[in-house]
């Protein structure tokens, strides 16, 4: 069965949020008496905002706290930065122009809550390019688990085994390689050679990158 869908994943990938996602954990964080370093912050990369906070708090024995709230406070910090300092990555238009091109279904998946896919997909200037946006936000499992990508497959009436995925974070490419879908890599520069990224499909140093021929060597 041929490729025939394209699945995104947002943060990291179409949109340089991590740096503001790790801003926006910290000083919120920091209330809390916890200072991650942004190699800490690396390792948690891909999880949802709830599980992001549950892990770090865990860690640090951090007890008695409205999680709640905590949540609240990094999403409405994340998207002040995005709307004030996000930026596009290299490559998007065009990897976005190739898939129109060959009629490929395009899907969107991501593990933000969907008031922060709403901010990144209203400034990228690409929603009417993207047919199904699916949010972890309400699901029982975010990444590593399958089911964002599944859901958006089947909203985009696809097989997983027809879709390829673009991903940035570790959790993302298990997610992706768990719903038995073709995934493509395209790591931070200073995880770029990193061997955990070994079980994607193919990894690319910047979505400009990719190609017709390297599709073909995909399907």
């Amino acid at each position: 069965m041929r490729l025939n869908t394209v699945i995104f994943d947002m943060d990291g990938l179409l949109i340089d949020s991590e740096p503001l996602w790790y801003e926006a954990a910290y000083e919120v964080f920091v209330a809390y008496g916890i200072q991650l370093t942004p190699k800490e912050y690396a390792t948690t990369t891909g999880l949802r905002t709830k599980e992001f906070i549950q892990w770090w708090f865990q860690r640090f024995n951090i007890q008695g706290v409205d999680a709640g709230a905590v949540d609240k406070a990094i999403t409405t910090a994340v998207i002040d930065k995005i709307q004030t300092k996000g930026k596009t990555l290299p490559g998007v238009a065009h990897v976005l122009n190739y898939f129109i091109q060959q009629k490929f279904k395009i899907g969107l998946a991501s593990s933000s809550d969907m008031s922060v896919i709403d901010v990144v997909v209203n400034k990228l200037g690409i929603r009417e390019h993207i047919s199904v946006i699916e949010s972890a936000e309400k699901l029982e499992f975010g990444k590593p688990h399958p089911q964002v990508y599944l859901n958006c497959a089947a909203a985009l009436k696809s097989s997983p085994i027809e879709c390829l995925c673009f991903e940035d974070s570790f959790n993302g490419m298990i997610a992706a390689k768990a719903a038995r879908m073709k995934c493509i890599v395209v790591p931070a520069k200073s995880e770029s050679q990193h061997p955990k990224f070994g079980a994607a499909d193919l990894r690319l140093s910047s979505l400009i990158n990719f190609n017709g021929l390297l599709l073909e060597a995909l399907d």
